[in-house]
């Protein structure tokens, strides 16, 4: 697998919480159901994404803006709007004065409306929106490098799949919800892909590398067999260039050493198994290429500043008691 796909293997829309509104202004919602990751895409009209101190973002029909949380926003026909309804996490919607509205209006799971019916008028925005979980240590290297509104507008984005959601979304057929879920994942990545190779765009190294028939093999290489011992000179070999032509262009392009990359990526994948299962330190440090618990601790103290011991501790502290 490439990079890309690595870290968003743990970005997965949830199940049930693709919406499409009908709304008629003035309307405005405010989003504090502490998503990772939203999407808000007006299929008819217009928004405007107001991020809690930053700066409000116009998405027009067809263009689509995904908004970093966990922190609360705004989504407003007007940026000057009161919110009047209020999204909480499980996708409960309550109004200003306390009414809970989630039964009424069954905006978690259909076509629905919030103003004046569902049949939109000219001054109508329909509004298609999802949310997505971020359950991998890992996609934290996706989530470093966005912004907290990423706005594409529609010509940049080489991909049918707003439409099929669009469509997707009426419908009540078997497995519905599975493809519902798998076109809001695919739409995410239309809209990376997008943002990533704007003109004015400055995607991470690890990304713009993927594209070099050198240095993105050797990164497929690496994510594919980070346990491997790898050398440069083997990294070289693999990819057909000489050592130092090699390192050097692996330098450029990804903005470190080719050893220092593995190191980083085997450290997030025993921070993620760390994270993510009860496996012994010793079982983590061969999964991601240490020879004993002893070697992994030492790295992950030198580049994290913490043990493996440790971190896993801080994780468990965080974890509510039931």
């Amino acid at each position: 697998m490439d990079p890309l796909g690595d870290i968003l293997d743990g970005v997965r829309a949830r199940t049930a919480a693709f919406c499409q509104a009908v709304l008629d202004p003035p309307w405005a919602l405010r989003i504090c159901d502490e998503a990772a990751l939203g999407l808000a895409a007006p299929l008819h009209g217009h928004a405007w994404v107001v991020p809690d101190g930053g700066e409000p973002t116009l998405v027009e029909a067809g263009d689509v803006a995904i908004v970093q949380g966990p922190a609360p926003y705004t989504v407003a026909d007007h940026p000057g709007t009161r919110p009047t309804v209020f999204v909480h996490p499980g996708n409960r919607l309550i109004t200003a004065d306390g009414t809970d509205i989630t039964a009424a209006t069954k905006l978690a799971a259909t076509t629905s409306a919030i103003g004046f019916g569902a049949e939109p008028s000219a001054g109508s925005t329909i509004l298609a929106s999802g949310v997505y979980d971020v359950s991998s240590f890992v996609s934290g290297r996706l989530l470093a490098t966005l912004p907290t509104v990423v706005h594409v507008p529609r010509d940049r984005i080489r991909s049918p799949i707003m439409d099929l959601l669009h469509v997707e979304v009426g419908r009540d057929g078997p497995g519905q919800q599975v493809v519902l879920d798998r076109l809001l994942d695919l739409a995410l990545i239309a809209t990376l892909r997008a943002w990533f190779a704007r003109p004015a765009g400055d995607p991470p190294g690890w990304y713009r590398a993927h594209g070099d028939p050198c240095v993105g093999r050797a990164l497929r290489i690496l994510h594919e067999d980070p346990a491997k011992p790898w050398t440069v000179a083997e990294l070289a070999a693999a990819t057909g260039v000489s050592r130092a032509a090699f390192a050097r262009r692996f330098t450029e392009l990804v903005g470190q050493p080719p050893m220092t990359y593995l190191t980083h990526w085997r450290l997030d994948l025993a921070a993620e198994s760390l994270r993510n299962s009860e496996a012994t330190l010793a079982a983590i440090a061969r999964q991601v290429g240490y020879a004993n618990a002893f070697a992994l601790t030492v790295a992950f103290k030198r580049v994290r500043g913490t043990t493996p011991q440790q971190f896993r501790a801080g994780l468990a502290d965080t974890v509510p008691a039931a």
